[in-house]
């Protein structure tokens, strides 16, 4: 079987040496949005009750369950979905801003040495111009920083979604990462959502980032039994080991259009200047009359 490979170009070698910027641009299927379940209606109170006066305030009904986070259907054979950018089906200016939490299942050493996989001033930063995001999180991550893991995955303003547990590459070759066995995949991206419950994280979306941004069908299939819609993206920040932060800006905003998903990273040691670029693109971007939303806002509207 002839594999392709879908990846980002545009990225260039040292953003996806960065590992967490998943790219392709390879739809199925139709996003399905679960619309929450309806109040029953109170029940009448009864006629003697009302004459005396003394009817007791009706019980409230049950909460309102949340709607689930829209998905897509299976591709053909099974295939994992992929969901990117919906050129021409809205003009709505939303933009959803993707932000990759990126550690490899063998980069603990590093991190025991004092390097940084996180980013907690991006995140405040986020939280301080009100803006929601989502988060592609490594599993390896959330166990590193599980606190802040449990912070970013119990504040509505966010939710995270899947990147993998090891962060290695789900197609070979890309750019030099160790492979995932076919066999291994699903249990490899049901590891991270496993370390996302274990850190404390609640606000959990069935959605995934390959790493490397490689993938191919065999990847798609084998992925299947994890029960995840990929997300893609048309705006590569173009953060990784950037140290410009208005390059960064001036990247992201001359990228933007309608419905557009940004991929940035949330890794202060390998994107040390996406938090000074954040500060520059949100205030912009409002100025030209766009809403921040989460990824599953812009495909339940998209």
């Amino acid at each position: 079987m002839t594999i392709s490979v879908r990846k980002v170009a545009a990225f260039g070698l040292l953003g996806a040496v960065l590992v967490g910027c998943g790219g392709g641009a390879d739809s199925a299927g139709s996003v399905t949005p679960t619309a929450p379940a309806a109040s029953p209606a109170s029940a009448p109170a009864s006629a003697s009750a009302k004459a005396t006066g003394t009817a007791k305030p009706a019980a409230p009904g049950p909460k309102r369950a949340p709607a689930a986070p829209p998905t897509m259907a299976a591709g053909p054979q099974g295939r994992t979905p992929v969901y990117e950018r919906r050129t021409g089906r809205s003009t709505e200016k939303t933009v959803a801003l993707t932000f990759d939490a990126d550690m490899t299942a063998d980069q603990g050493p590093r991190a025991a040495r004092g390097e940084r996989f996180d980013n907690p001033e991006l995140i405040a930063t986020l939280r301080r111009l009100g803006v929601d995001a989502t988060v592609f999180m490594t599993g390896r991550w959330a166990e590193e920083y599980p606190d802040q893991a449990r912070s970013i995955g119990t504040d509505p303003r966010f939710e995270i979604a899947n990147h993998s547990y090891s962060h290695y590459a789900f197609a070979e070759p890309c750019y030099g990462l160790p492979t995932v066995a076919g066999p291994d995949m699903a249990a490899d991206v049901k590891r991270a959502f496993d370390s996302f419950r274990d850190a404390g994280a609640v606000n959990v979306v069935p959605y995934f980032r390959f790493p490397g941004g490689c993938y191919d069908d065999a990847a798609l299939h084998a992925l299947a039994p994890a029960r995840v819609t990929a997300v893609q993206w048309d705006v590569v920040g173009g953060d990784a080991f950037a140290k410009d932060p208005d390059a960064v800006a001036e990247q992201v905003l001359s990228g933007v259009r309608p419905g557009s998903l940004v991929v940035l990273h949330c890794t202060r040691s390998a994107a040390p200047a996406t938090e000074r670029a954040i500060r520059r693109i949100v205030p912009e971007l409002r100025s030209r009359g766009y809403r921040f939303v989460k990824v599953s806002e812009l495909m339940r509207n998209g």
